[in-house]
């Protein structure tokens, strides 16, 4: 046994390139027990793995990041101890998209997640998708997570059912809740909150209680952290995976009185503090059961800082722009790992890397296998063992909300042209709320980039356009945006892209055999006896069907407006089928008609209808396209008309009461 320990200790050696003849005399000279234990212990105990994930955390809100006005001892110590990242990207400026990323190691294009999911949602992170967490239970591993999910809400998508072993936590961001940005609840119907239900705190799949006002939210950062070390402490003798994703410093903001009133940069400088005070006590309970040396620590952010709460955000300086943009201040995020005896201690690496990253290396370290489905992230064990100056990855792409932004190579940045919410030339809000913009609470200014080259190395702030110096590296980018494009899509030219998988869906979509058909109907003369909308403007007779995406450019949609189409057949054609299919998401105010007419006509002018169907309109969060079918026997028929009544005003228990609600229509199909 003590053999085999040896030759494996030597191959180790070897594989670091560390077998010299210095080390070797150094080696012979060390007690051979020591080093044959160490060795043994080594590949007997893998690493816990503890990551740390923060809420809209800017790029300078670490001491060690330059931050002023507050302190953070804590992760101070981890920099310190450890090595810090200066080039650390996140896969989307924005929650969800950022999450899925960091435990699938995936572009979220890649895995269909984008945004901010709020109750409304009926996707979430595919449940076929291979988590962290997953990955280290296959190898005996214990998981859990205490804090904010934000992968879906229902059931299907809740971390017990994406390989933890257990969750404590509130299902989405903590600003999803009717409360205004006071803390008072809210009042009046015609209030963009008021359709959210009280913030769930969930336990496993359950909730065991609500979050209903800012002093319920003051204990978060707490009790996210008593779970964390209670963990620590069951599971002090087997390997785990310790997941801890804060609420905060998501706005609004909440921080016990322990901390409340201590920085100099009023209560967002607070929160900070206790977050870092956490750290600290994921340190202490690390240190308390001898976990220190056997434990990775990795402690960044989901993106930058949501620059329009001012007094209440944090900073990107030098960054550009903050959260909800891919320019480097909504992208680029503070990344701290800890392991002792691993990871030197106080190194720096200015490499480019990523979220995505995380999930292999991870991989690498503990002796896991990587999914068997394609990730995007490569393993960094080479830079955080010393490496500092080792280049993992050559190339980023950046999306938001299915448009590739930019690509990287190296320290070269290309962006798109593109339009985007910026913070700039905005005076910031304060005290809770947002900035007022042209006169609006809350409103962004929107900001319009040209094809634009940045040298991230010598301009950090992304201020100065050098396309037209560089022809050739544009040129080479925008072959890297191809590749991008052709695998995972880009919404600014409509490319689908062969590369991506689905999202997790509540609702039952339809099959691809349903979503392309043929019928009598196709090419056909249509008529339009009502607007649609300009924004959905679908053919409703070329063979093709919509999804439960609005989007996908085959639904045709009509703003406060009934629907009201002729087709013409062209002569008389022997017809025994007719079908319509309408959409109903009431999250996007799109409701099912109160009627659909079928009617149909010889000469054009003389109608009969068929049957007519009825819906009443009711609160339902469900997704879902229904078809309205009738069978007739056999008859020649040239003309057919479909009608249907638009819902009108959205009704009084749906947000936008009194507002236009939408209509959608797809194919009119005869058989």
């Amino acid at each position: 046994m003590w053999k085999k320990i040896f030759h494996e200790c030597i191959a180790q050696l070897e594989k670091k390139k560390m077998k010299n003849k210095f080390f070797i005399t150094l080696l012979f000279l060390t007690p051979l027990t020591l080093l044959l234990e160490s060795c043994s212990r080594q590949k007997s105990s893998p690493p816990n793995i503890v990551i740390i994930f923060t809420d809209d955390q800017g790029y300078s809100d670490l001491g060690s990041y330059g931050a002023v006005g507050f302190e953070t001892p804590n992760l101070d110590r981890l920099a310190n101890e450890g090595i810090r990242f200066t080039d650390f990207q996140v896969s989307q400026a924005v929650c969800s998209a950022s999450r899925a990323s960091l435990l699938t190691g995936s572009y979220s294009q890649r895995i269909g997640v984008r945004g901010a999911y709020n109750h409304t949602a009926r996707v979430g992170l595919n449940p076929n998708e291979i988590t962290i967490a997953e990955m280290l239970k296959s190898i005996g591993y214990t998981t859990g997570v205490f804090g904010k999910w934000h992968l879906g809400h229902h059931k299907m998508f809740l971390p017990l059912q994406q390989g933890f072993d257990e969750y404590k936590g509130i299902p989405y961001s903590n600003d999803m809740w009717p409360v205004d940005y006071d803390g008072t609840p809210i009042a009046g119907s015609d209030h963009r909150k008021n359709f959210y239900p009280q913030l769930p705190f969930l336990e496993g799949n359950d909730k065991i209680e609500e979050i209903r006002d800012l002093q319920d939210q003051d204990q978060l950062t707490k009790r996210y952290t008593k779970y964390a070390t209670d963990f620590i402490a069951r599971n002090k003798d087997n390997p785990f995976f310790l997941y801890l994703p804060h609420s905060m410093p998501h706005v609004p903001l909440g921080v016990s009185d322990q901390f409340r009133g201590k920085s100099e940069q009023g209560m967002y400088g607070d929160v900070i503090m206790e977050i870092d005070w956490s750290v600290g006590e994921i340190l202490n309970a690390l240190s308390k059961y001898n976990l220190d040396k056997n434990t990775l620590i990795i402690f960044t952010s989901d993106n930058g800082p949501w620059l329009n709460y001012g007094t209440h955000a944090g900073s990107a300086l030098p960054l550009r722009e903050g959260k909800g943009t891919m320019w480097e201040g909504g992208s680029r995020v503070p990344c701290i790992m800890r392991w002792p005896g691993i990871i030197p201690a106080g190194i720096v690496s200015d490499q480019l890397t990523a979220t995505i990253d995380i999930l292999p290396t991870i991989a690498d370290v503990t002796g896991a296998p990587l999914p068997k489905k394609p990730i995007d992230g490569v393993s960094i064990k080479e830079i955080i063992e010393g490496d500092i100056n080792a280049i993992i990855r050559d190339d980023f792409y950046y999306y938001y909300g299915g448009e590739l932004i930019a690509v990287r190579k190296g320290k070269m940045k290309l962006v798109y042209p593109h339009s985007y919410r910026s913070y700039e030339g905005v005076t910031p809000g304060k005290n809770g709320y947002p900035a007022v913009y042209k006169g609006v609470l809350g409103k962004y200014a929107t900001g319009r980039s040209g094809l634009e080259l940045y040298d991230l190395m010598s301009d950090i702030g992304e201020s100065k356009d050098i396309s037209s110096q560089y022809p050739d590296i544009v040129a080479e980018l925008e072959a890297i945006g191809d590749i991008a494009r052709n695998k995972f899509g880009d919404k600014l030219r409509d490319i689908k892209g062969t590369d991506i998988r689905p999202i997790g869906r509540l609702d039952p979509e339809r099959s691809l055999s349903e979503l392309n058909i043929s019928h009598g109907g196709i090419g056909k003369k249509i008529i339009f006896n009502t607007k649609f909308s300009a924004q959905y403007n679908a053919n409703l007779n070329d063979g093709k069907r919509g999804t439960l995406n609005h989007r996908d450019s085959n639904w045709q949609g009509y703003h406060g407006v009934d629907f009201d189409a002729t087709i013409d057949l062209g002569k008389k054609t022997v017809v025994s089928k007719i079908s319509s299919s309408f959409l109903k998401k009431q999250s996007a105010w799109i409701f099912l008609p109160n009627e659909v007419d079928f009617q149909i006509s010889k000469d054009g002018i003389n109608f009969i209808s068929l049957e007519k169907f009825k819906e009443k309109t009711f609160m339902d969060p469900a997704y879902k396209v229904k078809d309205y079918v009738h069978k007739f026997s056999k008859r020649e028929i040239r003309f057919i008309k479909v009608k249907a009544k638009n819902v009108g005003l959205c009704p009084e228990w749906h947000p936008g009461a009194g507002n236009r609600g939408w209509l959608f229509v797809d194919e009119i199909v005869i058989n």
